[in-house]
């Protein structure tokens, strides 16, 4: 499915313990994104911070509608890898922040 197709996006924002974005970000690649891929579908985007707020991990997945982020949801929260996943990065994120964004169509924005 083409990022265009989506009118959802989760903007989710984790904060992680100082120092410890590269111990998180490995125990992401090997234990959380297999089971995402699988589940959610492929990310519209992965991020780490830059300027402002520091050690922060941003990810974005698209949905077409606020039924399928449901369904996809409850897809991961039951998958037997997920659980592993949450137990390895339990101490090492400090925050989490979610928001559920909606596509705005306008008039003058250009069409890809």
């Amino acid at each position: 499915m083409q990022p265009d197709n989506f009118s959802i996006v989760d903007h989710r924002v984790y904060t992680i313990a100082l120092r410890k974005m590269p111990e998180f970000l490995d125990i992401f690649d090997r234990l959380g994104l297999p089971v995402l891929v699988e589940t959610l579908g492929n990310p519209l985007g992965m991020y780490v911070s830059y300027v402002g707020p520091l050690n922060q991990f941003i990810h974005q997945w698209g949905y077409v509608s606020l039924a399928d982020y449901e369904e996809r949801c409850r897809r991961r929260d039951s998958h037997e890898g997920f659980k592993p996943y949450l137990a390895a990065t339990e101490k090492l994120i400090v925050a989490q922040e979610n928001r559920l964004i909606r596509r705005v169509e306008l008039k003058a924005m250009p069409r890809r």
